[in-house]
């Protein structure tokens, strides 16, 4: 029986599961020139002729800046226990640099409020993507600097929301940010240069260590400091060695590069090899690997769906079916020789297919990797092409299944020894997804883009109940 099919017996949670949902600042708020804030490199990206579908950005957004408490108390009347949410960096220190603007740092203070009024566990994401487009005119995450402004940023935020607040996440998907943001250029800032993507790369880890420093300088000790990675489950399409091979060199470029100095304060040596016709890395300074490896509280994990890779027979060029968008430039430094497959099976409306099994893998692979370390599904879901039916309601049979099945795993992973506290759905509602602009719908919300009404899947009531009951309902139709 698959992992998406209704078991014989109830799948039931821990009661201190926390349940929640998931968003980011720039895909909901809009207010992009209210109260002082100033572009970041997504507003900027997002208003460049061909970078997104339909020339789509986030200026309105869903209007969560606005509609927030509205919002939080849909969030409440759902049952939620948690809403993990991201600051907009230039809201709250519009250039990157010097002190905070006091009403971008109120809108979060507010929304903090009316989260904890609800009884909801706000939990904070200091970094989704938005960096302010001031640090990029400067140089970016491939400058070394640019962590160091973060640690302020970290530090600004921390005092301001560190008493209320007990969950944090340094950065969100730093792979994003690294390989898609300067490797593929199909993500802010669009830059397409291997060696910056690996510097990259570097500077934000250096990002989550000096910023876990900077939070745990001003904030009580009792709050918990996370990163949430997009850590891949790669497979080799056989175990022949070329394929094997082909699937390490992935690994190393989507996990090892992070949680190598993370977890384990250093690069994986296969990693420097791999791409030492690329780079030297001597951007890596004396004591840099202690910097970045602070001791985490916990770790976020964000999962949608496994790499299915093979050696190449001879180096290509060109867009890859890696999952993550067209671009004739690799996000996958020095891996011209690997190539991607699409794994068999249904599929969202990604083009990302349904596979639970790889979250189980991915949970127990870093309860491995880190033994003793809390986990938390910071983000999972999944992208339908939803409608509103004659009477105005949203059925989303395929999503109820998907959460069905990946919650499945996520329990089965706890039986087998996992320490995972809580999971965070990803969405909360509908919102811009990106290059991909409107057209893609993760939400358990459904927003109506003209209107900006929202109207309640029934994925989120359906997640609801699992949330107030900590039993997962059955699927409707099986």
């Amino acid at each position: 029986m698959s992992e998406s099919a209704t078991p014989s017996t109830p799948v039931t949670f821990p009661p201190a599961f926390l349940w929640g949902s998931a968003t980011s600042a720039y895909q909901i708020e809009g207010a992009v020139r209210e109260g002082g804030r100033t572009p970041s490199i997504w507003d900027t990206f997002s208003h460049t002729p061909g970078k997104t579908q339909g020339g789509e950005h986030g200026d309105i957004a869903v209007d969560h800046y606005h509609r927030y408490r509205d919002d939080v108390a849909l969030m409440a009347e759902l049952g939620l226990g948690a809403y993990r949410f991201s600051i907009s960096w230039p809201r709250v220190q519009p250039t990157g640099r010097g002190p905070a603007v006091q009403v971008g740092l109120d809108f979060y203070r507010r929304l903090v409020d009316e989260l904890l009024a609800h009884g909801i566990k706000p939990a904070v994401t200091l970094y989704h993507w938005d960096l302010p487009q001031e640090l990029e005119d400067a140089g970016g995450w491939p400058e070394r600097d640019t962590a160091y402004r973060f640690a302020e940023y970290a530090q600004i935020v921390g005092e301001a929301l560190g008493d209320r607040v007990e969950q944090w996440i340094t950065l969100n998907e730093p792979w994003c940010s690294a390989f898609l943001g300067y490797g593929s250029g199909v993500h802010a800032p669009g830059r397409t240069d291997p060696e910056a993507t690996l510097r990259a790369a570097h500077h934000l880890n250096l990002a989550h260590g000096l910023g876990t420093t900077a939070l745990r300088s001003v904030m009580p000790a009792r709050n918990s400091v996370a990163i949430s990675l997009n850590s891949s489950v790669v497979r080799p399409v056989s175990q022949d060695p070329a394929d094997l091979a082909a699937a390490r060199r992935i690994d190393d470029l989507a996990n090892g590069v992070f949680h190598g100095p993370i977890l384990h304060g250093a690069y994986p040596q296969s990693l420097l090899d791999a791409t030492a016709p690329i780079t030297d890395w001597a951007y890596v300074q004396d004591g840099d690997l202690a910097l970045i490896q602070q001791p985490l509280d916990a770790l976020g994990l964000n999962y949608y769906t496994p790499a299915l890779v093979s050696g190449a027979k001879e180096a290509r060029s060109g867009a890859r079916a890696d999952g993550h968008g067209a671009s004739e430039h690799s996000p996958w430094p020095g891996a011209d020789d690997v190539d991607f497959h699409q794994t068999p099976g249904e599929r969202t409306e990604m083009g990302w297919t349904i596979d639970p099994t790889g979250l189980h893998e991915l949970i127990m692979r870093y309860t491995r990797e880190a033994p003793g370390l809390p986990l938390y599904i910071t983000e999972n879901g999944a992208a339908y092409d939803d409608k509103p039916d004659a009477e105005g309601r949203v059925h989303d049979p395929e999503r109820i299944a998907y959460l069905h099945g990946h919650l499945s795993a996520v329990r089965r992973a706890v039986a087998d020894g996992a320490d995972v506290r809580g999971y965070y759905l990803w969405s909360l509602m509908d919102n811009f997804e990106w290059a991909y602009g409107y057209g893609k719908r993760f939400g358990a919300v459904y927003v109506d883009y003209g209107s900006l009404v929202r109207t309640p899947k029934s994925s989120a009531y359906w997640y609801g109940e699992a949330a107030r009951t900590g039993v997962l309902p059955g699927v409707p139709g099986r």
